[in-house]
């Protein structure tokens, strides 16, 4: 279960903008990992007495550490479709993983999130911070729902709720690893 944390991290990499020093002295740095299938026990920082975790238990000692929190969904792409547009899943008419939103995968291919410009990755680009995204999307194939269209300056991982981590394709066997708009190869494992 801690190992798949890795592979969906969803990470907000910030960096300080034309202001200089000034700028990275008041601005907080934002990391913000979205995991699938980890619960509140499964962290050492939370608690958790038989699995270890010390670079995340560090994270949370050394930034913030929310203890109340909740799911708007008990699968991925609502959570990440509430998460990404502050809005309830229902109101972006994603209120279950793409994939299952169609009949068939052909149709499920042209669902997804809609690029309003008030996105969180969107408004921290506003705010003057450089944002990026390394992992799990699952909120739309085309080009139209994709992560740069949200705000994020730079995307790297796969746009599919599900990959094969050795040949980097998803389930209806297309190719599916990105840097930002461009499908890129990898070998080896993505576990790691």
């Amino acid at each position: 279960m801690v190992k798949r944390l890795l592979l969906v991290a969803l990470a907000l990499v910030v960096m300080p903008g034309v202001s200089g020093r000034l700028a990275a002295q008041t601005r907080p740095n934002i990391v913000l990992i979205v995991a699938d299938d980890l619960g509140y026990g499964d962290l050492g920082s939370y608690g958790a007495p038989d699995i270890r975790t010390p670079n995340l238990d560090r994270l949370a000692r050394e930034g913030v550490r929310f203890t109340d929190f909740y799911a708007n969904a008990p699968v991925c792409t609502p959570t990440r479709a509430g998460l990404m547009s502050g809005r309830y899943q229902q109101r972006v008419r994603l209120e279950r993983p793409i994939e299952t939103n169609a009949a068939t995968p052909a149709t499920g291919l042209d669902i997804g999130l809609p690029a309003t410009g008030r996105s969180l990755p969107q408004l921290l680009k506003n705010a003057g911070y450089a944002t990026g995204l390394v992992g799990k999307w699952h909120l739309g194939f085309k080009p139209e729902f994709q992560p740069n269209r949200h705000g994020f300056d730079y995307f790297w991982g796969y746009l599919a709720g599900y990959v094969d981590w050795y040949a980097h394709v998803r389930g209806d066997g297309q190719p599916d690893l990105w840097e930002n708009a461009t499908a890129v190869q990898h070998q080896g494992y993505l576990d790691h």
